[in-house]
C-alpha cells in the first residue's frame, strides 16, 4: 500500500470517527433537552405512617393479642326444659310420645375474656335458651360457666368461669373509631375455632332493627370483616390489638356472610357488663321521649336550616324529659356538647348513663338554641 493511499484511509477514518462522535453527542444533546429534571431525581422509598390507624404491614401483632382472649362457647338446653318449652305439634296426639320432638337446643358461639379472674362477655342470643354453658379456652382448657346476667336490650350476656391469670385485651374508646379504619373480627364461625378476618369500619351508629322493644339500643359499628354463624359474641379488634366491640349480627339473605357485619361498640359493652357483674342487671337511665331522625321535610316544616338531628315526637308523662321541660318538636342537636345526628347516636350516649346522671341537651325550639339539663330516671 502506498503512503498516499494509507494517508487517505487514515484521514477518512478520522473524519468518520468525528462524524460518529458528533452524531452521538447530537443525539445525547437532543435527548437531554427532552428529560424533565424532576423525573431524573433519585427515588427514595419511605414508609410513611398516616396517623395511628394507618394500614399495618400485617395483622400478626393484633391477632396474636386477640386470639388467646376469644373463647369457644357451647350452650345446651336440658331435656326437660326443652320439652316444656316446645310448641305443641298437632300430629303429636295422633302419633304420641316424642315422634315429632326434635330434642334439646344446642348451639355454639364465641366469647371474650373481660377480666383475668374469669368474667366473659358474649351475646345474649348465644346463651338465652341454655341450661348448661361450656367454655373452651384458646389453650383447650374447658370449664363449666355460670350465666351471671343478661341484657336483651343490648343483646349482651356475662359468663363466669373459675379460673385465674387469664389473658385480656386493652379496652379501646369506640367513640374515637372512624369510618375507614382497619379492624379484625376474631371468633369461631361454623365451629372453626380461633378464626381471624380483616376489614374496615364502613359505618357507625347503625340501626338494623333486630332488637325488639322500645328500650333496645342499636348503635352498631358496621364493618366488612367476614363474620358468620358462630362469630356471635366474638371480638372486634382495632389494628393496635385493643378491644373495639362485640360482634353480634350479619346482614344476610342466606344465613351466611353477605358483605357486612355489626358489632356492639365497646363503650356500651363495658357499661352493661359492669352493671351485670355488680348488680346482676343493667342500670338504665332514661329521658322518657319518643324520637325520630330529622329529615329535610320535617326541617322545612319546623323552619330549620339543618337536616340532621333528633326530633322529639312525644314526651312520656312522669319521665325525666317531662320534668326537664322538653316538648314535642324540640330538635336535639347535642348531648353533653357532643353532636348527635341520629337517634342511634343519642341512644348510645344516653345508654351509658345511670339513673340520677345528668345529660345536658342542646335543642332547637322555634328556631332558637336552648340548653336543657335532664336528670335521668330509672326505666
Amino acid at each position: 500500500m502506498s503512503l498516499k493511499r494509507f494517508s487517505s484511509l487514515v484521514f477518512a477514518g478520522v473524519i468518520g470517527g468525528l462524524i460518529t462522535l458528533g452524531g452521538i453527542q447530537l443525539t445525547q444533546s437532543d435527548s437531554t433537552t427532552q428529560v424533565n429534571d424532576n423525573f431524573a431525581l433519585p427515588i427514595h422509598q419511605t414508609n410513611v405512617k398516616y396517623g395511628q390507624n394507618a394500614v399495618p404491614f400485617d395483622f400478626k401483632a393484633a391477632a396474636k393479642k386477640a386470639m388467646p382472649v376469644v373463647v369457644h362457647i357451647t350452650a345446651s338446653e336440658a331435656l326437660t326444659a326443652s320439652k316444656n318449652n316446645k310448641s305443641r305439634n298437632p300430629f303429636e296426639e295422633l302419633f304420641g310420645g316424642d315422634w315429632f320432638y326434635g330434642g334439646p337446643q344446642k348451639g355454639t358461639g364465641s366469647g371474650v375474656i373481660y377480666s383475668d379472674d374469669g368474667y366473659i362477655i358474649t351475646n345474649n342470643h348465644v346463651v338465652d335458651f341454655a341450661d348448661e354453658v361450656e367454655v373452651t379456652l384458646y389453650d383447650n382448657r374447658t370449664f363449666q360457666a355460670k350465666v351471671v346476667g343478661t341484657d336483651k336490650t343490648t343483646d349482651l350476656a356475662v359468663l363466669k368461669i373459675e379460673a385465674d391469670d387469664l389473658p385480656t385485651l386493652k379496652i379501646a374508646n369506640s367513640d374515637d373509631a372512624e369510618v375507614g379504619e382497619w379492624v379484625l373480627a376474631v371468633g369461631n364461625p361454623f365451629d372453626l375455632t380461633s378464626t381471624v378476618t380483616a376489614g374496615i369500619i364502613s359505618a357507625k351508629a347503625r340501626d338494623i332493627n333486630i332488637l325488639r322493644g322500645k328500650k333496645s339500643i342499636e348503635s352498631f359499628i358496621q364493618t366488612d370483616a367476614a363474620v358468620n354463624p358462630g362469630n356471635s359474641g366474638g371480638a372486634l379488634v382495632a389494628a393496635d390489638g385493643s378491644l373495639l366491640g362485640i360482634n353480634t349480627a350479619i346482614a344476610t339473605q342466606t344465613g351466611s356472610f353477605s358483605g357486612y357485619s355489626f358489632a356492639i361498640p365497646i363503650n356500651i359493652v363495658t357499661k352493661v357488663v359492669d352493671d351485670l357483674i355488680q348488680y346482676g342487671k343493667t342500670q338504665r337511665g332514661l329521658i322518657g321521649i319518643d324520637i325520630q331522625d330529622l329529615d329535610s321535610e320535617h326541617a322545612k316544616e319546623l323552619g330549620l336550616n339543618i337536616n340532621q338531628g333528633v326530633v322529639i315526637v312525644g314526651v312520656i308523662d312522669g319521665t325525666a324529659g317531662q320534668f326537664a321541660g322538653l316538648l314535642p318538636d324540640d330538635v336535639i342537636t347535642k348531648v353533653d356538647e357532643k353532636t348527635v345526628k341520629s337517634g342511634p347516636e343519642l341512644q348510645e350516649i344516653v345508654g351509658r348513663k345511670r339513673p340520677g346522671d345528668i345529660v345536658n341537651l342542646t335543642i332547637l325550639r322555634d328556631g332558637k338554641t336552648k340548653k336543657i339539663p335532664v336528670r335521668l330516671k330509672a326505666g
